[in-house]
């Protein structure tokens, strides 16, 4: 149980709450954003020193009711409820490292998809494995350490005062978005992985715009469906972006592929022929 993390978590929520958000009248003006925590205990059908000692990271473990009954006060979405449970240690987590080895048949897999620019990405956003079209879309990974194959350092930690836009998408934004909610998760269900800690460590302190999503607690976003790289050669290619989930080793298989026909899918089909030349030579 991160009791510090529980209580910034509950807090953030608490404050971005409006009392008709939960059906409470509004009251006379308030000095501070959000529900008072004695609304919130409330709510929740627990004391109000019990939740203030939550949000101050002085509690014990809450029973899975108690928070049941948190999630339901603050409104939290299934996405968010299922955090709150990590972070109070109610919910299984997994093997204490995150995984990094990719299974033979996942590897095969990459190899035949024709068209599609395919990786493998790690539960702390390494690029694990890829083919060919992905190594000419985005750049070849085989030289670079795994350090500088970490697509949340690509995002975040750029030269000073840039923001980073990796590979030129046109969603960098989201994306960042995308990978603090993602490792926020990540820390939570691998607490004493020191890899992990350590990258949420690093892009705090080397990115404002890191630490500033950091503090939001934000566990939920819309997916990106499609997003399009700017890429040296071809220009801009549009793709379908797909993230299919490896449940037992927590990690993501990601998927770039263009419709039929498009101009995308012809520059895809360009880049695929000079990723394996590229690999031949």
């Amino acid at each position: 149980m991160d009791r510090r993390e529980l209580g910034s978590f509950l807090r953030s929520r608490r404050e971005r709450l409006r009392p008709q958000d939960v059906g409470l009248p509004p009251g006379p003006r308030r000095r501070t954003p959000g529900l008072r925590r004695e609304e919130v205990a409330v709510l929740a059908h627990i004391s109000t020193e019990y939740y203030v000692r939550l949000e101050q990271g002085r509690a014990p473990r809450p029973s899975g009711e108690v928070l049941a009954g948190i999630a339901g006060a603050l409104r939290l979405t299934d996405a968010e409820s299922g955090h709150l449970h990590l972070l109070a240690g109610t919910a299984p987590l997994r093997t204490a490292l995150h995984r990094r080895d990719v299974r033979p048949s996942v590897l095969a897999l990459l190899q035949r998809l024709p068209g599609t620019a395919a990786v493998v990405l790690s539960a702390a956003f390494e690029v694990l494995a890829w083919n060919d079209l992905a190594a000419a879309l985005m750049e070849d990974f085989a030289p670079l350490t795994p350090r500088e194959r970490n697509l949340a350092r690509k995002a975040f930690l750029g030269p000073a005062g840039a923001r980073p836009q990796p590979y030129g998408i046109s969603d960098a934004a989201e994306f960042r978005f995308g990978v603090v909610r993602d490792l926020r998760a990540a820390l939570a269900r691998y607490p004493a992985d020191p890899a992990v800690a350590a990258l949420v460590e690093e892009l705090r302190a080397g990115s404002a715009d890191f630490a500033r999503l950091w503090e939001r607690h934000d566990v939920q976003a819309t997916p990106v469906l499609t997003k399009t790289f700017r890429h040296p050669v071809v220009g801009d290619v549009t793709v379908d972006c797909d993230a299919l989930l490896l449940d037992e080793s927590d990690q993501h298989l990601v998927l770039h592929t263009a419709p039929a026909g498009s101009r995308s899918a012809e520059a895809l089909a360009f880049l695929e022929v000079l990723g394996r030349a590229d690999v031949a030579t």
